[in-house]
């Protein structure tokens, strides 16, 4: 699959008020740099319509050196629905439940979700993306590489899982970038 514009990647954790955002926020910060302008969304699998992102979301985007945070009032968490997966090429989860969450939700779009952990894990580095996100999403989700849910640590967690999905985000631009 060709696409003549940016990939369209929507990020996916259970209430879209840690995780997602947070990778949202990464990916729109390094896009453009990696050479992979992105268009992002941030969805949950259980989302509270409209809540913001927490002080210690913001916090944890902060102590990413080359990171912006976006302010309280950017964000309000969406649940998933079926207008985003139409609209991307692409969804990353934060888990494999969020992924077997899509599969069972909405089946059509099984083959364009997967989680970021195993992706980064798993895509074949010759192929082109779209090629990589079938051949992992193919795959059993698998716990094992799933980014931990941060809700009701203290702000050391939350750091700690920003600095993690920082990690991801970088290779993931980097394997986009081999194909």
């Amino acid at each position: 699959m060709v696409v003549d514009r940016d990939l369209r990647i929507v990020t996916l954790c259970s209430g879209n008020v840690a995780r997602s955002v947070m990778l949202a926020t990464m990916f729109e910060a390094l896009g453009p740099e990696s050479g992979h302008p992105l268009e992002v969304r941030s969805a949950g699998t259980h989302a509270v319509e409209g809540s913001s992102i927490s002080a210690r979301t913001r916090d944890a985007l902060l102590s990413v050196d080359e990171l912006d945070a976006p302010s309280p009032n950017a964000h309000r968490s969406h649940q998933l629905e079926l207008a985003d997966l139409e609209w991307a090429d692409l969804v990353l989860t934060a888990e494999a439940d969020q992924v077997h969450y899509v599969r069972r939700a909405f089946p059509a779009f099984a083959l364009s979700c997967c989680s970021l952990g195993q992706f980064v894990r798993q895509a074949p580095l010759d192929e082109p993306w779209s090629t990589q996100v079938a051949v992992v999403s193919a795959n059993d989700p698998d716990p094992a590489f799933d980014v931990a849910d941060p809700a009701g640590g203290d702000q050391a967690v939350y750091d700690a899982c920003a600095h993690h999905l920082f990690e991801l985000a970088q290779v993931f631009l980097t394997v986009l970038a081999v194909t």
